[in-house]
Order: structure tokens, then sequence, then C-alpha cells
């Protein structure tokens, strides 16, 4: 059907032709004209929409509709003009009649109107006769678009036995119609395939069970076919379908079930404790973790003996030894084995116990076992020094068996001993201390043991049935060895002992324990003496403190390092065993400077290495690294002095004339004073020099020399003239050197200052020479102790009150002492010396000295 709207130019009527007009077209084209009817137009002519049809595959273009112009008066001087969005090549118009056509089919889904605009021209003048007018060409929908699902096929799940309704999964079809022009996009879903199980709801497209008690094990997987059919579902609609897997996920809702009641397991009764014997399965038709199953032994007689535990791969009860089986005691064991869900569900409790029960029967089976011992480990002992044969112990042992074979025994292939490390590996072999007796199991020393060398001894007895030597047996048995006295003590000399110089009589030098090799009953209470048999120790003594220790004591004062460092002391030692033992140890005690009043046991020199935290090895590298600092200091001085330019220049240089030295001097004048030729040959010019380095004897010396008394009456005879010439020259000399000693040393220096200013030979340069001379006397005299009244006292115990004034003294008692051994002896050098002098002097005046 086609219709003709034509308006009216400048005017308010409006024309409209129809050709073939249905009646719904018809009614919406009136109602267009009569709404423009009653409005006042401001312009000549006014548009509405137009429609075409999508998808037209006639012949011939599709009529649209057609303009027209009160200006038209048919004669063709109007032309008509079209433009926008698919003029000239869609939409076509006739520049005489108006008329529109579409030549190409259209698809709404593609694009659904078009925005054009119409001109009405004069055709000679090419005058707008109106102004350029907009209007519409919508594209009407047909139903060409099925309704399309989302690629699929789609994969859910659901869980089994679920209540009817169960909601499963959505799926939702498109139709690419217009929704909103008829019913070509309005979808309704059915289901095609899959019922009774599931439905869908027509209109949003929800799947649901549709059945109750759907069980997994019976049917797992269902394919759903749903349809999708557009003009809702009228006749004439187009359709789309999709496939649903739908798969029932599983519950527990099986109990586990054993295949059978009773079961029967053979188990040899050699079977090791703790390994499996056997197994069991229970089936369970669920899946995962629904059919995990607990096994349990749920009668007193299995559990004692079997224990059952679950394989989670296999799903298996996996039957153990708790306990070694003994034929000739029980031959059968009846075993009640439970199988139960682990992970039960409380809604399927109406189904019954998620549980099952089955009998196994264990028929035990005889094996010929070796022999078994009384116990399961042996402590045995026996006294050291025993004599060989001794009897240590018995170990027994039977045959399990119902034959009740007789038993060998015999000692392991080695002994197992304990050894200390540093220690030679030891013989090993049962028979090296032990032997045991084949019928009775008698264990007897082959040899006296010695406990302080081996406390214990751990062997291994063997067992073997006389009929069948093949089944052994072992037991280990532990031998203590007890302890008798048979080692004497001796002292314990862990540190030196250090005597003090400064000692008194009475001072305890050293405390002293004793060690015993024997155990605590009889080797721990020690008594202490000095050999009898040897005279009394002029230096030492021991006291007995009768708590196993004893104290060395000194018996003099005032020992010293230098006169003699090592002393001897020999110590005798009781114990207290049975018999008691006794021995003698010889000590070494060192003589040595010690610190705090002889509170310290240590020397000085080891304190201070003590201190300082320095081994010998640290001392000897330290020493060595100063040594190789000195030699490269050494060195370098050396190169450096052999590197020196020569002072004097030879006597072909030019510049002979030139004095080359680093001092500043007084101009010219240093030139001309002194001779230049003591410049170039300074070896000369020190033999010109005077001996500064001569100074006065000491008055004190002068106190000890002694003169020969001059000679009466010339020269002695019997003297040759050599002699009486050396004679007179050692005169001379003794004569130039009391006049020195009586020359005063203020005199002296002054002296040598005048040489030193009038010496012409020194070179032209400042020189600093130093005199010391502190003056003469004092009135308040020496304070030195070796010049006073106390310094002269003669005897051993004159210095002794020093030794009482504390540990700030003792140096000053050490050089007290001192003095007092040299006094006594010059003393005595004196003495022997005046009387030589005097037997000299007696023997007659004119007589020759013998020579």
């Amino acid at each position: 059907m086609r219709c003709k709207l034509m308006l009216p130019l400048k005017s308010s009527a409006v024309a409209i032709y129809c050709s073939s007009l249905s009646e719904h077209n018809c009614k919406r084209h009136n109602t267009n004209a009569s709404y423009i009817t009653q409005r006042k137009p401001k312009r000549g002519w006014i548009w509405n929409q137009f429609f075409v049809l999508e998808e037209h595959i006639g012949p011939d273009a599709q009529y649209v509709g057609k303009l027209h112009s009160n200006s038209d008066k048919g004669d063709g001087s109007v032309r008509y003009i079209l433009s926008g969005e698919g003029a000239g090549t869609i939409f076509i118009i006739d520049e005489v009649t108006g008329d529109i056509h579409a030549a190409k089919s259209l698809d709404r889904e593609r694009k659904s109107h078009y925005v054009l605009h119409a001109q009405a021209l004069d055709r000679y003048t090419e005058e707008a006769l109106e102004p350029k007018s907009e209007f519409i060409i919508k594209v009407q929908d047909i139903n060409d678009n099925a309704p399309k699902f989302p690629e699929g096929p789609f994969v859910v799940s659901v869980p089994e036995m679920s209540e009817v309704g169960t909601s499963v999964i959505q799926i939702t079809a498109t139709d690419a119609d217009d929704p909103t022009y008829g019913n070509s996009a309005r979808i309704v879903y059915s289901i095609l395939q899959g019922q009774p199980y599931f439905s869908v709801d027509p209109k949003t497209g929800i799947i649901r069970t549709a059945l109750t008690n759907m069980d997994r094990e019976a049917k797992e997987h269902y394919a759903v076919v749903i349809q999708a059919k557009d003009m809702a579902g009228q006749v004439g609609g187009l359709s789309g379908s999709t496939t649903v897997n739908i798969t029932l996920s599983d519950v527990n809702d099986n109990p586990p079930k054993f295949p059978q009641k009773n079961y029967q397991l053979y188990v040899p009764e050699s079977a090791q404790v703790g390994k499996p014997v056997g197994k069991i399965k229970a089936n369970d038709e669920d899946l995962g973790v629904n059919a995990d199953i607990k096994y349990t032994i749920i009668n007193s007689e299995g559990a004692n003996t079997f224990s059952i535990s679950s394989d989670r791969d296999t799903r298996e009860g996996v039957i153990s030894l708790k306990k070694p089986l003994n034929y000739e005691r029980k031959k059968t064991y009846t075993l009640h084995i439970e199988a139960t869900n682990t992970h039960a569900d409380p809604r399927f409790t109406y189904l019954g116990p998620f549980k099952d029960t089955a009998a196994l029967k264990i028929t035990v089976g005889d094996v010929d076992e070796p022999p078994v011992f009384s116990m399961e480990y042996y402590i045995m002992d026996v006294y050291e020094n025993a004599p060989a044969g001794t009897e240590v112990g018995v170990v027994t042992a039977r045959d399990p068996d119902s034959r009740n074979s007789p038993v060998r025994y015999f000692m392991g292939n080695k002994e197992e001993e304990e050894e200390e490390e540093g220690e030679e590996e030891k013989e090993v072999g049962g028979v090296r201390y032990f032997t045991i007796d084949g019928v009775s199991g008698v264990i007897r020393t082959t040899q006296p043991l010695d406990r302080e060398a081996q406390p214990w001894h751990n062997i291994t007895v063997m067992a073997s049935e006389v009929d069948n030597p093949s089944l052994l047996s072992q037991v280990a048995v532990t031998t203590q060895v007890l302890d008798v006295n048979d080692n004497a003590p001796e002292v314990a000399a862990d540190e030196e002992v250090i005597v003090c110089e400064s000692s008194r009589p009475g001072q305890v030098i050293q405390t002293i324990t004793a060690v015993d090799k024997d155990d605590f009953a009889n080797g721990q209470r020690f008594s202490f003496a000095l050999p009898s048999q040897l005279p009394a120790n002029p230096n030492f003594t021991l006291k007995d403190n009768e708590d196993s220790t004893a104290s060395i004591v000194a018996r003099r004062r005032r020992f010293s390092h230098l006169t003699q460092e090592l002393y001897r002391l020999a110590v005798v030692v009781w114990d207290g065993g049975e018999p008691t033992l006794s021995g003698t140890s010889t000590l070494t005690l060192r003589v040595c400077p010690c610190r705090g009043h002889g509170r310290a046991r240590t020397c000085q020199g080891e304190a201070f290495l003590t201190a300082a935290g320095l081994s010998t090895g640290a001392l000897v590298a330290i020493l060595l690294c100063v040594a190789i600092l000195l030699a490269i200091v050494v060195l370098f001085i050396t190169l450096r002095r052999s590197k020196k330019e020569p002072l004097i220049f030879s006597e072909e240089d030019i510049r002979e004339n030139v004095v080359t030295y680093d001092d500043e001097g007084g101009g010219e004048e240093d030139t001309e004073a002194f001779d230049i030729a003591a410049l170039r040959n300074p070896a000369g010019a020190e033999e010109l020099k005077f001996r500064r380095d001569v100074r006065p004897e000491s008055r004190q010396r002068r106190r000890h020399h002694r003169h020969r008394p001059p000679r009466e009456g010339g020269a002695p005879r019997g003297l040759s003239r050599e002699e009486e010439e050396e004679e007179e020259e050692r005169e001379e000399l003794e004569l130039e050197k009391e006049r020195l000693d009586a020359a005063d040393v203020h005199e002296f220096i002054k002296q040598k200052l005048v040489e030193a200013d009038l010496d012409a030979s020194v070179p032209p340069y400042d020189s600093l020479q130093t005199y010391a001379y502190e003056g003469q006397g004092s009135p308040a005299g020496s304070i030195s102790s070796l010049d006073s009244p106390a310094g002269a006292r003669s005897g051993e115990g004159e210095c002794d009150f020093l030794d009482d004034w504390g540990p700030q003294f003792q140096g000053l008692a050490g050089l007290c002492g001192e003095a007092t051994a040299e006094a006594t002896a010059e003393a005595t050098a004196e003495a022997a010396a005046a009387a030589s002098e005097a037997a000299v002097t007696n023997g007659g005046g004119d007589q020759a000295l013998p020579i």
C-alpha cells in the first residue's frame, strides 16, 4: 500500500492522495493532515515523515511518496531537488512530478531512518520557489531476524538429589528486530530436549530441576536443548536454539559397603611388629571426600594384637601387627572391622547409617623360631684384679617352639667396647676378657680386669638351637668392673709452686691436694707428711690440714732467685682405702719476686706477660718485627750517608775559593779570620783540636787510693835505667792526677771555656760546649741511706725492721741488704790489702822487692 501526501504552498489547504491505501495507513495520514490543517503555516509547505518497508525484493523501485508545491501549475516549470542521506543513490526523485522511490532494498537493523532535504526551484531561473525543508524517511521493521543465543554449548552442574525447582542456569537470547513495533522481537522460551528432568521459564529462560531424587549414581550427565521463538511464539515466528550440558554433582548419599561379610587371612607367627600383614576394602559409590572411609577394629580381641589404618589413595584398610604372634599360645584371631564415612551429610540420614561391618578371621602359622632369652638385656659386675675364671653371671635362653630344642651359647663376633679418644684400637672379640659355657650359659673372665683402664665392658651373647644352628638370637650383656684399692695416691701438681723472695718463717707457700685413680670409696681421703727417712728440710716444712689437703710452709725468711732459683720437696701421701697405700711425689718450688707482699703467687715477669695478654709466640713475633724495623732504619741511614756530597771540592774545580755551608756567618770577616785550608782538609784540622772530653776524677775515688811510700836513699838497688825512667813517669802521672783531684771543678770549667774561645782550628760556625757544674757542698747534707749511720750498720738483722713497714718499703729493704753485703765485702778486701801491704813494708828498707 502506498500513499501520497501533498502539502500546499502558501495556503492552509492540504491535499492527500492515497493509492491503494489501507485503512490503517489512511487513518494515520489523515491524523497528520488534520494536525497540519488546524495550524497556520509560516511558509508555503510543511513536510512530515515518510515510511518505507525494509527488505523490499520486488522488480520495481519501491514508491515512497510525492513532493508537490502550489507553485507547480503542471507545466513543468518547477524542478524538485532532493539532498541528504541516501539522496541520488538510495532515494531517487522525479524532478518534474516530485515522486520519490527507493532504488535499493533497505535493512532496518543496519539503519533505521534517513534524514533528507527537499527544495522547489524555478526551472528557468533556478530561483528557489520555497526554502529548503527537512523531512525523515523511516524504515519500517519486518520480522526478518531470528532470536540468537550466546555461543554455546553451556556446561553447568547441579547437586544430585536436589529439590524440584532448583535453579540450574539462566540463558537469554537476543532479537535484532524492532522491539517497539509489532511482535517481531517478542521472544518465548521452550524446552525441546531434557524433559521430564528439567524445565525452562518461557519468559526469563531460567532452567530448573523438574524431577525429584535425581541420583548421580543412576545418571550423571544430561543434554538439555532450549528454543527461543519470536512473534510471541505464534506460527510463522522465527526461532533459535542452544544446548545446555548439565552434570549432577556428587553428595554423600551412599554408605560404604563390604563386598562380603566374612574374610580370612593367614599370618605367620614370625611376622614383624609394625609391619602390614593384610588389607581389606569397603566400596562407596560416592566420589572425592564423600567416599573417604575410616576403618576401625571394634572388638578388643583383635584391637589388642592388630591395628588398622586407612590408605587415602586406594581407600583400603591396612592391617598391621601390634604385638608378636605366638603359634603355641594362640592360633587364631577374629577381627570385627567397621567402615564409616568420615564426611556424613545430615540431609541424608534418613537413608540409613553410613557404615558397614565385616568379620576377619586371622590364622597364625607355625614357624620354627630362634631361642628367646629370659631378659631383653643383662647387667653384671665383677671386681677388678679377680683371677682368670671368675664367674661373672649366667644368661638363659629357651626354644619357644613346641619341640623345645636344646640351646647352645657362644660369644658374639665382636665386643663393643667404649674407647676413649686417642687410645689405640683394642682387640675385638669377647674371648679376650670373657668366655661363656656353651651349655649352661655361665660367663667367666679370661684374665684379670683393670677398672682404671676400662670400667665397663659391653659384650654380645648369641644363642642357637642345636637342631637348627641357623636360627640365632642375641642379647646385650653389660659388665661393670668394680673397684679395689690398687693405685697409690700422688700429689696433684697442676700449677707451679711459687716461692716469693720476701717469704717469712711460718708463711704458707701453697696448699696442695692429691689424686687417686681409684673411685670415691677408696681414693678421696688423703693424709700428707714429709719422708721420715730424710733429714729435716731447713727451708720448708709440710702441715697436714686433715681435710685431704696440706700446706707448704716456709722455715726461713727471704729467698733469692739469684742465689738459688729451684728447690725440691718430697711429699708422702696416704689414702684411706683398704689396704692403705702411699706414694711419694717430689715438688719443684721456684723462687721469684712477687707482687702484693707475697700474696700473688706469680712472678713479676710472668705477671707482666699475663696482664698484657701475650703468649711466648706472640712476644717472639713482636720482637722479630721490632728487629726488622731497626734493620730497615739502619739501612736507610747508611744509604743516606753514602749519598752525601763531599764538602771539599777538587783542586781543578773552578769554585775552589767558594766555601759552601748552611749556617749564617758574619760575612767576609769569617773567611779572613780563619785559614781556608782547615775547611778543605777536615782530617788535618781534627788533629789540631784539643780534647774537650776531659773531666776531673771523682774525689770519691781518691778516698780509696793508696800511694806508695816515698823511697829513701835514692833509687832502689837492683833496678835498671829503663826501669827507673818508667818509675819516674808513673810518679809524674800520679802527681798530675793528684793535682787534678785537688783542682776545683769551677776553675776547670773556666779553663776549658777559655781554651774554646782561643781555639783557632775550629770551623767558623757557632758551637755550643756544655760543662755541668752543680756547685760545692750542701748545708742539708745527703739524704741517701747508703752514707747514713743506719746504712753503716752491719749484720743481717739491722734491715729486718723494713719488712714490717709494708710492701712500699720492699725495694728499700732489698737495697739495704745489698749495701750491707757490699760494705762487708769491701771491708774484707781492705783488711786483706792492708795485711799484704804491711807484710811488704816490714820486709826491710834497703832490700829489693821480690819479683
